[in-house]
């Protein structure tokens, strides 16, 4: 080949790259919400499976789980979200007095002395400019609720069409490979289907126990006012891995000693004894050996997945990391150690 042809070649290549690459970043939320709506038909898989191994045909039981999960938030939701939304007005408007109570600390109040840093929150607060800065107004907010049930929908379709074609999926996996290889390929395949359902569903039974636990709790301290909310965003941040349980612990403590610091020193003591508990009673339980992943690595899969995609690629990128492992040593180790 000439070298006229060859650059030709390589520029042409180049270029098919860059749009391919260019495309995946337009494309990237659209990508997202097919990754999580795959992910999340994975973990509803187990309850499919456990209707069909039971004599009901598949497409039943497809739709029996959906309808029952969408009945399920829709109970959540009409239960929920009237007490979450009027609890987080109350947050937010009590806001300003929260960052006051603060002030009474001395060493908090020596950093806002040098730093200036809650007296500008309590006069973000107060200004009327939050919803302004968060959303760019009404017509901003609208335009983010639109796009939230939009994505709402989208998702829920996605999941339903996944968890309906599951099997169709992991046969046309299983017929990429090579006919003398299949019989491992489907072996692999599912091993790794069933650690990540195993992941996502056992993630949300250890969040529903964070939640449901911390309502509880709240209600006994006197924090009742806030339980919903509170539980609500201790459950949410506990599916983070690695720092949500932290940082929930903080945003509740912090309230809690705001309310009272019999309350503070309480919620401390709490969620110390809770992530103790979590950590080597209530995983430990849920997971069981589904996820064989060492300690080292969930961080620095948590890391790179939340840098990639935020909380997303953080939660995804656990049983990611798993289902890499799994074919490291199934598939690259054993050819490693015959040559």
């Amino acid at each position: 080949m000439s070298p006229l042809r060859i650059g030709f070649t390589g520029t042409i290549g180049a270029l098919a790259a860059y749009g391919l690459a260019q495309a995946t970043i337009q494309a990237r939320s659209v990508l997202i919400l097919l990754v999580v709506a795959m992910f999340i038909a994975l973990g509803l898989s187990p309850l499919v499976e456990f209707l069909t191994r039971r004599g009901v045909k598949r497409g039943l039981a497809v739709l029996i789980v959906f309808l029952a999960v969408m009945t399920v938030l829709g109970l959540a939701g009409f239960a929920i979200v009237p007490v979450f939304s009027e609890q987080i007005t109350n947050l937010v408007r009590n806001g300003p007095e929260i960052l006051q109570n603060l002030l009474r600390n001395p060493q908090i109040r020596g950093l806002n002395d040098r730093y200036q840093i809650i007296t500008k929150a309590q006069g973000f607060l107060t200004s009327g400019g939050l919803v302004q800065q968060l959303f760019g107004g009404l017509l901003g907010a609208g335009r983010i609720v639109l796009g939230a049930v939009f994505s709402g929908v989208t998702l829920l379709i996605l999941t339903l069409y996944f968890l309906a074609s599951l099997p169709t999926i992991k046969n046309a996996i299983y017929r990429l490979a090579p006919a003398s290889r299949r019989a491992h390929v489907r072996h692999l395949e599912d091993q790794i289907f069933r650690q990540i359902a195993a992941y996502i569903s056992g993630t949300f039974v250890v969040a529903v126990i964070a939640g449901v636990l911390s309502f509880i709790f709240l209600q006994i301290i006197g924090l009742g006012e806030y339980a919903l909310a509170l539980a609500v965003v201790v459950a949410l941040l506990d599916i983070i891995p690695m720092v949500g349980a932290g940082i929930a612990a903080v945003i509740v403590t912090i309230v809690a000693f705001v309310h009272s610091p019999g309350a503070g020193i309480a919620a401390l003591i709490f969620y110390l004894f809770y992530q103790q508990f979590e950590n080597y009673v209530v995983q430990p339980r849920v997971f069981k050996k589904a996820v064989d992943i060492p300690g080292a690595v969930v961080v620095i899969a948590a890391l790179i997945g939340g840098t990639l995609l935020g909380v997303v690629g953080a939660l995804l990128a656990v049983p990611v990391a798993a289902a890499v492992l799994l074919i490291l040593r199934e598939v690259i180790q054993p050819r490693l150690d015959a040559s």
